[in-house]
């Protein structure tokens, strides 16, 4: 036992180094100084310190260890390492995605189905259908079999020609399909319509819709800068309609103080506009024009052409010994509309009869005695006269 313990003791020995055999070799350049001495076996320390077997003289150098690769190499070949493995570098034949049967979606128009990929309405996230599948939410819904039914009302045959948007960026629309129809399903899903999406035959009902677009811009401008000006001077003077006359720049507008016109021109608003009057001169921008008026919330409104009196033409000696006075009138545009809310109480007045208290002075209640006395329970009291409608009391005496 005890020479186990020295050998113990021993092996212990040869596997510690001490400190002075690692600075020698260190000196010597065979260990580096960064580790710590006590981590180097002894024997290792005496393998570096011994002169080399005579047998490795005649090693070749293929059979020697390559050297260590310093440590501006491995910095090197981490960062080549790290380029390779980032996704800029991966091979596309090798990773590319196999197609997944859920980016095949099954839609259901007007009892026709139609096969489209996810992909399509990814693209085009502004419209109803890329909201729907396109997005992280999920707005849809799945029958038994897994298909979605979407745009109701919409026809399969114009469904069909709005795929082309997602497929090539253009609505071509054949004669068979209406251009009003197209409009109202281009608006339903969201979809621009404008020249270069449609592509169609039909220019007149094509440019007829572009027009109404135009329109409708176009009057809004003239609201705010010529009409709503007016209407907010007639309304501070407690005004709650307003008629206005658009005229010409060049019209002129000359009346006879002591025979002004007799027919309330006076109370008519004038706008001085060529292009104005250019725009109402179209019964189709008129159309347009009242559909704003409507959804800003003005009522009664009227829009057309009549006659204006400009000036005095003459002055007309009449029979009876009176003058009549003749203007020249032209044909304008107007347009007059109402925001008053109570119009109806303003034109009708309802009388009412209101019962006060018995004991006021001055009062004198009509009562129906035959009728209040059989409501007492009289025995002997007078039944009520019959009334009959559009009969005259003398004629039941």
């Amino acid at each position: 036992m005890e020479n186990v313990n020295e050998q113990n003791q021993d092996g212990n020995n040869d596997n510690d180094s001490s400190d002075g055999e690692v600075e020698a070799l260190a000196l010597a350049g065979n260990i580096p100084l960064d580790i710590p001495p006590r981590d180097i076996p002894g024997r290792h320390i005496r393998a570096l310190s011994d002169p080399p077997h005579s047998a490795l003289k005649h090693r070749s150098r293929s059979e020697e260890r390559p050297p260590c690769p310093s440590a501006g190499c491995l910095k090197r070949s981490s960062e080549v390492f790290n380029q390779i493995s980032s996704p800029r570098f991966i091979n596309p034949l090798i990773t590319k995605p196999r197609p997944n049967n859920m980016d095949k979606l099954t839609l259901i128009v007007d009892g026709t189905r139609f096969v489209v990929e996810r992909s399509l309405f990814v693209a085009h996230p502004n419209t109803m259908l890329g909201r729907m599948f396109g997005s992280a939410n999920d707005y849809t819904t799945r029958n038994e079999k897994g298909e979605f039914e979407v745009a109701h009302g919409i026809s399969a045959s114009v469904f069909k020609c709005i795929l082309d948007y997602y497929k090539m960026g253009t609505i071509n629309c054949p004669p068979s399909i209406s251009i009003p129809e197209l409009r109202e399903a281009c608006d339903y899903l969201l979809i621009p319509f404008n020249a270069h999406v449609i592509k169609c035959q039909n220019l007149r009902e094509l440019l007829h819709e572009l027009s109404n677009d135009g329109a409708k811009g176009q009057f809004q401008e003239f609201l705010e800068e010529f009409i709503l000006p007016v209407m907010i001077n007639a309304a501070k003077k407690g005004n709650r309609e307003c008629h206005i006359v658009i005229l010409a720049e060049d019209d002129v507008v000359d009346w006879d103080i002591e025979y002004p016109p007799s027919m309330g021109e006076e109370y008519h608003q004038i706008i001085y506009s060529n292009q104005l009057h250019r725009f109402f001169k179209y019964f189709e921008n008129r159309d347009v024009a009242k559909d704003v008026l409507k959804e800003r919330g003005l009522k009664k409104i009227r829009l057309g052409i009549e006659g204006y009196p400009t000036h005095k033409e003459k002055i007309k000696q009449r029979p009876n010994g009176g003058l009549e006075v003749i203007y020249n009138y032209v044909q304008r545009p107007f347009v007059r509309m109402s925001w008053e809310k109570e119009e109806s109480k303003s034109r009708h007045v309802d009388f009412q009869c209101v019962k006060q208290k018995t004991g006021t002075p001055g009062l004198i209640e009509a009562v129906d005695e035959p009728a209040a006395l059989a409501a007492a329970g009289a025995i002997n009291a007078p039944r009520p006269p019959p009334v009959v409608l559009g009969a005259y009391p003398e004629e039941f005496e």
